[in-house]
């Protein structure tokens, strides 16, 4: 997914937000395993339809998860690129070795 400077810093804090909710963690990991229906899904978690779409699209906002439409269905699967922002915006600040300490605000 390429993004252009003004939609990373979005991105990010949506991707974020996505991963801050514990069933939205868990409709990932069941994502990891394999492209998944709504039914599925929400039979797999064990909640209404209505309460996974909300989820779902806060996930799909985020970049975190593809939909395709099949018939009726509509098919789920995770948009790995979008991690992979995710993933960089953290190595960023791990690769930091020196950190500058701060000036007394009062010299």
């Amino acid at each position: 997914m390429p993004t252009s400077s003004a939609t990373t810093p979005h991105l990010i804090v949506a991707g974020f937000h996505a991963l801050s909710d514990p069933l939205r963690i868990s409709v990932l990991e069941l994502l990891r395993q394999r492209e998944l229906c709504v039914c599925d899904l929400c039979d797999a978690l064990e909640v209404s339809q209505s309460k996974l779409s909300f989820h779902l699209k806060t996930l799909k906002e985020a970049g975190l998860v593809n939909s395709r439409q099949e018939g009726r269905w509509i098919y789920y699967s995770l948009n790995l690129p979008q991690f992979n922002v995710l993933n960089e915006y953290l190595a960023d600040f791990q690769n930091q070795n020196l950190i500058v300490p701060t000036r007394s605000c009062c010299d």
